[in-house]
């Protein structure tokens, strides 16, 4: 509802939680949509676990200024956390990179994809920690194993101090805690840097794991009211209460025993059901034994059951013996909970300390396994990768298929990329790895790439590929705009544009037109222009490459044999004028006739021959039917006096009257007043 992001209302409530006078002391007191947004996030939670919400400590404010930002558009384009298509985890880079060993660590990895950073120092401070880890494998492995025996603390602590904790969980916590004293001693074995820092940070919780070692049983039920979750030693009380509940079968064969030998009943025995509770069974034979103090109970086909006085003292004794154990159990068990709820700051402590070390112990993994590089990252305007690998594609391809490829983007000489080629050339895979090296690095990771050096990156921008919105009625043209709007008004000297494919939704020439200006004020944007990778088929704007400041042509090789192509995958310096989209159509398996025939009009389209190209292959069954007079043609007549004229013309061989008098002839041909 949306009462409840009112502003004041989530600030008192806030403030209330928090007991504190405002808000000031989280840095986040003037921020009101924020708060509105944390005040209506809370009292979701309040009306979803209906309990004390004790476990929310801190408002913490996230700050941009020290983020790389990517919008919810690159993370999409760029698949990050998943894939385009089929929205699917496996095929991400987050699955690719993910072998934390923790789910703990599993986020802090998530969010640190979602959020690299800015600061020099702090990446600088993550890839010595990731080198630490990467060049010791023994240190590394016993770090992952140890924490391959820790369970999601984070979660763990929400369920204890909202009470829903059973005493798997408790069992769970206590298996975790025992690898922190483990774990912050081979930690302490560093000699220095952040593994160091974090072990002398790390609290063991060893009063807590010595709490639920001491009470919780090791087979404990899921149940709470089942007993069976305390130890024995741990409540002398309880201790009686099970003694007395395990040792009644030896007191109730002694009282069959004495009244056997007592009433001289041979064939006499105890029993128990639920509806009668413990009695005397005595065959229909035997009753003329059957002493005055038993008190018959029930009758049966071929017995009588009886109740004595003493039998009777027995059952209450076992039966209240039975729910005061069960009481006394639950009491112990949720006390254990609650004291294990009071360590609450110290269990998310150590939880976000394990986090960081899974992080990094992951980092160094992948890099171990997928022969990642350490990449110098610096506020330096450069961007250049040497031999650089998309880090998702590589390993869905057989080792040493993946063909790797240089990059380099600075803001003197290569500052726009214009990069042209065939469909399936690898033009969007270059482009993409070019954005995900330059993200891994900024979030602290090694690279996959022989060399790597990243500059500074405030933002990275994508525009890939086609795609629609139809519930909020945009088109694919329309969401393409978008996403070009978003860039242009929002990129800064410092960000990273991957554009691939500008233009493609409108027509030929409106599309030529808007990728032309595009590029023109990415190259000149605040008089500085921004760092940009274009993809494009128009190769016209190889024209501009050639005539404009900082812009280089480049384009993806490939090599003709036998009327069809072969990728080479490699980026080249140079532009090229050829798609080859028929040839790309082929391989996709449309019909041959059909290839034949865009063959033949692509021949008539650079002859200028398209205008009667319907002409002279009608539909089968359609009569031949002249174009109509007043219809424009596409392409352009196959026949153009004008155009050969001033085709013909040398201007530097004009004298002045001869230009004037050409002039007018030209104006005469083209029907000018």
């Amino acid at each position: 509802p949306a009462d409840h992001f009112h502003r004041e209302r989530a600030r008192e409530l806030l403030t209330s939680h928090f007991g504190t006078v405002n808000l000031a002391g989280f840095g986040c007191d003037e921020l009101d949509a924020g708060l509105a947004a944390a005040g209506g996030l809370f009292i979701y939670i309040q009306e979803t676990q209906k309990t004390e919400l004790a476990h929310i400590e801190r408002l913490t404010r996230l700050e941009l200024a020290d983020t790389l930002i990517i919008d919810d558009a690159s993370r999409r384009n760029l698949e990050l956390c998943q894939t385009l298509v089929g929205a699917r985890r496996e095929g991400s880079l987050l699955a690719t990179l993910d072998l934390t060993r923790t789910p703990m660590g599993a986020r802090y990895l998530k969010r640190a994809l979602l959020s690299p950073l800015r600061d020099t120092a702090r990446i600088g401070m993550r890839l010595d920690t990731v080198d630490r880890l990467y060049a010791d494998p023994p240190l590394r492995e016993t770090i992952r194993e140890r924490l391959g025996e820790v369970y999601d603390l984070e979660r763990l602590n929400s369920r204890v101090v909202l009470g829903s904790a059973n005493a798997r969980d408790l069992l769970a916590l206590k298996s975790s805690l025992a690898q922190l004293p483990i774990l912050r001693e081979t930690l302490a074995a560093v000699p220095e840097g952040r593994l160091a820092a974090i072990a002398a940070e790390m609290d063991p919780l060893d009063d807590l794991h010595a709490l639920l070692a001491a009470a919780i049983r090791e087979d404990a039920p899921v149940g709470l009211r089942e007993g069976h979750l305390i130890r024995t030693g741990y409540h002398a009380e309880l201790d009686g209460l099970i003694d007395l509940l395990e040792n009644g079968r030896n007191l109730i064969l002694a009282l069959e025993a004495s009244e056997r030998e007592r009433t001289g009943i041979a064939n006499l025995k105890a029993g128990y059901n639920k509806v009668f509770g413990y009695y005397l069974e005595v065959s229909k034979g035997q009753l003329r034994h059957v002493p005055d103090h038993f008190i018959r109970k029930q009758t049966l086909v071929n017995a009588e059951r009886f109740i004595t006085p003493e039998l009777k003292e027995f059952e209450a004794k076992v039966l209240g013996a039975e729910e005061k154990r069960l009481a006394l159990e639950y009491r112990l068990f949720t006390e254990v909970r609650q004291q294990a709820a009071a360590c609450s700051s110290r269990i998310l402590h150590a939880a976000g300390l394990l986090a960081r070390v899974d992080f990094y112990a992951c980092l160094a993994e992948a890099a171990r396994r997928h022969h990642y590089v350490r990449p110098r990252v610096d506020d330096g305007e450069v961007i250049d990768i040497r031999e650089g690998r998309h880090p998702v594609i590589e390993l869905a391809l057989p080792a040493g298929r993946f063909v790797p490829n240089d990059v380099s983007l600075d803001q003197r000489e290569r500052e726009v990329l214009i990069i042209t080629g065939p469909n399936m050339a690898g033009k969007s895979t270059v482009l993409r790895q070019t954005a995900l090296i330059a993200l891994m690095a900024r979030m602290g990771s090694f690279v996959p790439a022989a060399a790597a050096t990243i500059g500074a990156v405030d933002r990275i921008f994508t525009r890939v590929g086609a795609m629609d919105d139809l519930r909020r009625g945009q088109s694919t043209f329309m969401v393409e705009m978008n996403e070009t709007a978003n860039i242009l008004n929002n990129a800064t000297e410092h960000s990273l544009i991957i554009l691939d494919e500008i233009g493609r939704g409108t027509s030929t020439y409106d599309g030529l037109a808007i990728a032309w200006a595009v590029a023109e004020e990415l190259v000149g944007k605040n008089g500085k222009g921004v760092k940009t990778l274009f993809a494009t088929h128009y190769h016209e704007l190889i024209e501009l490459a050639r005539t404009t400041p900082r812009m280089q042509n480049y384009n993806i090789a490939v090599r003709e044999w036998n009327d069809s192509i072969i990728f080479m995958h490699k980026l080249l310096e140079g532009g090229t004028n050829r798609s080859y989209g028929i040839q790309v159509a082929a391989l996709a398996g449309v019909p041959p006739h059909v290839i034949a025939r865009a063959k033949e009009l692509l021949r008539r389209i650079e002859r200028g021959e398209a205008a009667v190209a319907a002409e002279t292959r009608p539909a089968p069954g359609r009569p031949k039917t002249p174009r109509h007079p007043g219809q424009l043609p596409l392409f352009g007549g196959g026949s153009d006096p004008l155009r050969k004229k001033m085709g013909e013309i040398e201007p530097d061989r004009l004298t002045p009257l001869e230009a004037l008098a050409l002039l007018y002839e030209l104006k005469a041909m083209g029907g000018g007043s």
